[in-house]
């Protein structure tokens, strides 16, 4: 007996059936196109191992210059394509780099010997290829369209979906396309040396089900070759001749009849590639039509189960990667610059809000204090509170920190022992909340959405509202009275681009040092009153900053930031025991020595290792006195060593990680040696007999290429000035003019020596091409006009249909299939403009034949110069970073490092010590999952996040990779409380 509940619980089980069964809320999957990849690859290798491997090595050409030549032309296409593997970069900059690739490779190798002896005729396939491939979209498109008309008006089923993506009919076509091509480069007219179908019943092929005859087919296995034939003469064989269809005899391609010598009359034979591609297309059209009128969700239906586990396995949060700061077409850098530009000379920014909030809070003096004061955890015994700062990054390591903040508890390994640390009170951010730049978007996808993931908002949040009374609390009730944890954020320099318009017996002092790297009058006024009428003799102060000066103005050589020391050396008065800030994103804590002199911060320590970039430590490993007091490093995360080691990944990854930078680098180098196209004067560098005089004539030639550009160039003298410049200004104000002056030199020969050497290797493989006649050899239409003497030769067409085809198109066949094949032409047009401006010079040739050919040279000399240019910078800032201590923020910021993340946790006890832990995890997971903890746990719709027990929704897609079970503490120390009766306490680390 089933109950109502039961029976309701039925009902809805078999209305999500229906809805799952009848909906199209997941992709076609396509399955022909995907067993049709798959056979035409296992068909290539098949055709191509089919010849012996011995006599394919011998007929290899064993000119040196021609293995030269392809070991370097597919060694830079594969350091130009080496990012993309197993990439983690825009799958849409990937898909064109690797039709980039394809195309221009193709048509290099189109041009170049040798590959007739692996029986690939690479000409014939890729002309082939353009026109089956032309031909097949436009059958494709026709069919298409016709199904598309049948769906609408209700004669085909609806239900799964009314058309393909138009890129799934590209792919198609292109499977086709090369499975043709396969197979006639192998085959050829071989196909037609057959049996009649009628006499093939009893063939060999089908006594391989017979147990006597399989002895006799393995050996044919083993014989490739006879396998070959067989196959090409028994599977692929056209269907009939022209006469056995006479209503289709006229529309037919026939084929070069085959035999030896001379063949009198005409073929009726029917052409094997055009029967194979007829087949292809009529299974395609079988297979769509069956797939989509039946309805592939009929056909497949998913349970309710399978479709719940597919969703969830799909659901992954949508996180920003890293900043590519050294990308050269993003908007959002472009716009940093210039509100850094604008906040910096233009009055400090276009509004300074502390103003206005200063003008709003001047009602009285008591209710100034009171919006800018919160004191309602004084009465605490027991006290936590976090300190984190640069956030908003990457949305991996952004959101790694966050869950750790939001856990309720955290276990963390502090060497072998163990430490319980519960969830803080209260999170105060120093500043840098969303790089690059402040904006809706950067604080929406940056910051809140991690900060949401990880604990989600209370119930009465609502985002299009703001809050007037800072904090807001629900139902009217006292700040003091809500136990959840709290916030408090200081902006940072990131935060002040657009001048702000988007953002107890211990104190701590908020100070905003803007952009001046101080506080100003407003702030000094404040604070200064403050710790004449509020702070004790024995209170201790905390002082937080965005950026931290002792290390910035040491490394500079600067003073700033005159009145901070001014409040903590004659106000404050030895009661700084901490001062922290953010802004450089690695963690470093300096303790002082003790000294006969007075103390005025005790520890200065910095954290900015909330979610950006690393920053490097061992640039400031020599960091030891601050106004006069001496410091020494307690802890130091990533550690020096790590920190250099790090460092190495400028010369290994630099392109990898800042792929974008190809834009720029590309056209640099190709304006650096634009004047020197094309250069043809390389004989002597070919004459030589030893390999040693070839270097000697090479080199020499770059270096004569260096003089020509100082001493008649135009345009690349003018980009060699430019990089001079622009180099000079690249290198740290630090540095003496001087030095600048010899690093700027040294870095852009280096640049300028590269780009000569690239430019010559081309202009070599050119040379050698044309001497051997490979060449500049018949204009700029080659493929196409081989093409059409092999098509005459070998596709013979006695009733016109070509003809007619291109009358009835007006031009348009062959005219695209012409200039498509042209594409394939760019080294012929490289070579034929290349000579005849040898010859007779620039002026011979009319400007749109010199555009298309300095275009045609930037194709290739882009792919070669690319990875070039990221290989030399990327040295330089190695170099810089580690063996000079310059440049410590482009040499990392380059390497977009998610890993070694950090916060600072603070327990004030109820002894009034303040105990001091940083916690970090060194591996940042990229991926995660829906945490089935989070996703079980009972939820009430007014219970709020922080009294879950697992307040994150994902976790780790590894388990052992998850923030919770690799965070360890780096390091651990205790500022004891001060005392009136013996001041001269020293502050003690923790017993190991």
């Amino acid at each position: 007996m089933i109950t109502d509940k039961q029976s309701g619980f039925l009902d809805t089980l078999k209305m999500e059936r229906v809805r799952t069964i009848l909906t199209y809320t997941y992709p076609y999957p396509h399955e022909h196109s995907r067993h049709a990849v798959i056979a035409v690859a296992v068909g290539c290798l098949f055709f191509i191992s089919s010849d012996n491997i011995q006599t394919l090595v011998e007929k290899l050409d064993n000119n040196i210059k021609w293995w030269s030549m392809y070991a370097c032309l597919f060694g830079f296409f594969y350091f130009f394509s080496s990012p993309f593997i197993r990439k983690t970069i825009k799958p849409s900059y990937s898909n064109f780099s690797r039709w980039y690739i394809t195309w221009i490779l193709v048509a290099a190798v189109n041009h170049l010997p040798s590959f007739l002896s692996m029986g690939v005729d690479l000409r014939m396939n890729l002309s082939l290829f353009l026109t089956i491939y032309v031909s097949s979209i436009v059958f494709l498109l026709v069919f298409h369209i016709i199904f598309y008309g049948l769906w609408y008006i209700g004669l085909v089923s609806r239900v799964a979906g009314k058309r393909p993506e138009i890129l799934t009919i590209l792919q198609n076509c292109a499977v086709l396309s090369v499975a043709c091509c396969v197979f006639y480069s192998h085959c050829g007219n071989r196909a037609m040396l057959r049996e009649r179908p009628l006499d093939r019943r009893n063939s060999n092929w089908f006594s391989f089900w017979k147990k006597e005859e399989r002895n006799t087919w393995l050996a044919k296995f083993l014989r490739m070759n006879e396998l070959k034939d067989q196959v090409c003469s028994s599977w692929f064989a056209p269907v009939g001749s022209a006469s056995d269809y006479p209503l289709l005899s006229k529309w037919v391609i026939y084929g070069k009849i085959p035999c030896n010598g001379s063949c009198p009359g005409s073929s009726d034979k029917i052409s094997p590639i055009y029967s194979l591609w007829a087949t292809f297309v009529g299974l395609y059209i079988a297979n769509y039509v069956v797939e989509r009128s039946t309805g592939w969700a009929l056909t497949h239906p998913l349970s309710v189960e399978e479709y719940e586990k597919l969703k969830k396995k799909q659901m992954k949060p949508d996180f920003l990667d890293m900043v590519p700061w050294y990308s050269g077409t993003s908007a959002d850098l472009f716009k940093t610059a210039f509100d850094l530009l604008v906040s910096v000379t233009v009055f400090v920014g276009r509004f300074d809000m502390r103003t206005m909030q200063a003008a709003m809070s001047k009602v009285h003096d008591g209710n100034q204090q009171g919006d800018l004061l919160y004191d309602h955890f004084s009465e605490k015994d027991d006290f936590w509170f976090d300190f984190m700062a640069d956030t908003g990054d990457g949305g991996n390591s952004s959101y790694a920190v966050a869950r750790l903040l939001a856990q309720p508890s955290l276990r963390a390994l502090k060497g072998l022992s163990v430490h319980t640390l519960r969830r803080a009170d209260l999170l105060l951010i120093g500043g840098d909340l969303a790089y690059p730049n402040p904006s809706a978007f950067t604080y929406e996808r940056r910051l809140f959405l991690p900060f949401e993931y990880a604990l989600q908002p209370p119930p009465w949040y609502k985002a299009e509202q703001i809050a007037v009374n800072k904090p807001e609390v629900p139902c009217g009730a006292e700040l003091k009275q809500y136990i959840g944890p709290q916030c408090f954020i200081i902006p940072g320099n990131h935060d002040w681009f657009d001048g702000l318009q988007t953002f107890m017996r211990w104190w701590i002092f908020g100070l905003d040092l803007a952009l001046h790297g101080d506080i100003d009058v407003y702030q000094f006024k404040f604070f200064s009153e403050l710790v004449k009428e509020k702070v004790q003799e024995d209170d201790s102060v905390i002082i937080i900053t965005h950026e931290p000066t002792w290390l910035t103005d040491w490394y500079w050589h600067d003073a700033t930031a005159k009145n901070v020391t001014h409040l903590i050396n004659d106000y404050l008065k030895g009661r700084c025991k901490l001062r922290m800030a953010g802004d450089l994103h690695h963690y470093m804590r300096h303790s002082h020595v003790k000294s006969d002199g007075p103390v005025h911060v005790h520890h200065l320590l910095v954290n900015g290792c909330g979610g950006a970039f690393l920053h490097p430590t061992h640039v400031f490993s020599k960091f030891e006195k601050h106004n006069e007091v001496s410091y020494e490093c307690k802890a130091a995360y990533p550690s020096f060593d790590d920190s250099r080691r790090i460092a190495l990944g400028n010369i290994l990854k630099f392109r990898k990680k800042n792929w974008q930078f190809d834009f720029i680098g590309g056209i640099i180098y190709f304006i650096l040696v634009f004047s020197m196209f094309p250069h043809c004067q390389l004989s002597h560098i070919l004459q030589h007999d030893t390999f040693s005089g070839h270097i000697r004539s090479f080199f020499g030639t770059v270096w004569n290429g260096f003089i020509h550009i100082l001493e008649h160039s135009c345009v690349s003298l003018a980009g060699a000035i430019l990089l001079l410049i622009a180099a000079y200004a690249f290198v740290p104000s630090k540095v003496s003019r001087k030095k600048r002056a010899i690093i700027g030199i040294l870095h852009v020969s280096a640049h300028l020596a590269a780009a000569l050497i690239l430019m010559l290797l081309l202009e070599l493989g050119v040379e050698i091409c044309i001497r051997h006649k490979l060449l500049a050899t018949s204009g700029y239409h080659t493929l196409y006009q081989w093409y059409r003497s092999v098509e005459s030769e070998h596709f013979p067409d006695p009733t016109g249909l070509r003809a007619r085809i291109e009358q009835w198109t007006f031009g348009l066949y062959p005219a695209c299939i012409k200039y498509l094949m042209s594409a394939f032409d760019v080294p012929e047009v490289m070579a034929v403009s290349r000579s005849n401006i040898c010859k007779h010079g620039l002026q011979s040739l009319s400007r749109g034949v010199a555009m298309t050919y300095y275009a045609s040279v930037f194709l290739y000399f882009w792919v070669f110069s690319t990875p070039v240019v990221s290989l030399v910078f990327g040295s330089y800032l190695y170099i810089c970073i580690n063996w000079l201590h310059l440049h410590f923020d482009e040499a990392f910021s380059s390497l977009r490092i998610a890993n070694y993340k950090a916060f600072t946790r603070f327990h004030i006890k109820s002894d009034g010590d303040l105990e001091v832990f940083t916690l970090a995890v060194d591996k940042v997971p990229k991926a995660w999952k829906l945490d089935p903890k989070w996703e079980g746990e009972t939820k009430h719709p007014q219970q709020l996040s922080h009294m879950r027990r697992f307040p994150s929704k994902w976790s780790a897609a590894t388990s052992h990779q998850d923030p919770l079970k690799t965070v360890k503490i780096v390091d651990h120390f205790v500022i004891e409380r001060t005392n009136k009766k013996d001041s001269g306490n020293v502050d003690k680390e923790p017993v190991q």
